[in-house]
């Protein structure tokens, strides 16, 4: 039999540090210890907490991370009283959803080939990633600040983190998987046919 928490277990986690920090951005599990503890903990009373602003929490525990995903409108009791939306869906350039997508594919492509649990990239490997995928133009050094724009969007966004020891390496965080699910990947080649005509001018506008 399961012996219940004590009092004094429930009270060493506070409620409003998950809260705040879900509120603020994505959890992760390797960077934010003692929210992630206690949202494990207090997961029904967070979840009670942030349901009256029609949010909802999503957990992965294998991968360690959990954001907050507004409720769709047919999931609220009273669509018609729903509260205004707190987490604004993002609109992303076309450059910068297919900076995401190729990370995406490239931490498939690892999981399926690596027993390790972190995929570290550098900045010359991402430039080379999608530079391929972009316009070609006279100035190379601007093509070059422009994916370096791209890569910080990416970092803004949290599925990349920059590493601490070294400066131009980056880790793919796990929550892009959250964001890029696998029957999307199963239309990657289909949806980069797609991205990469968006991005090639055509031969009317050249």
């Amino acid at each position: 039999m399961t012996t219940p928490p004590s009092s004094t277990a429930r009270q060493a986690y506070n409620l409003s540090l998950p809260v705040n920090q879900l509120l603020k951005g994505p959890v992760f599990r390797d960077q934010h210890e003692r929210a992630w503890e206690a949202l494990l903990h207090l997961r029904a009373r967070a979840q009670d907490y942030v349901d009256v602003m029609g949010l909802t929490i999503v957990i992965d525990e294998a991968e360690g991370y959990a954001f907050l995903r507004s409720k769709p409108d047919d999931e609220q009791d009273d669509p018609r009283a729903a509260p205004p939306r707190l987490m604004h869906r993002r609109s992303l350039s076309y450059p910068v959803s297919l900076l995401v997508v190729l990370l995406r594919k490239r931490l498939a492509e690892f999981d399926a080939g690596s027993g390790d649990t972190r995929l570290m990239i550098t900045r010359d490997e991402i430039i080379e990633m999608i530079r391929m995928f972009l316009p070609a133009g006279s100035n190379e050094a601007r093509l070059v600040d422009q994916i370096d724009a791209h890569i910080a969007k990416v970092v803004e966004l949290q599925f990349l983190r920059r590493s601490k020891q070294q400066e131009q390496l980056y880790e793919v965080q796990r929550i892009i998987k959250a964001y890029v699910d696998g029957q999307w990947l199963a239309d990657f080649e289909q949806n980069l046919a797609r991205y990469t005509a968006a991005l090639t001018p055509t031969e009317s506008q050249q």
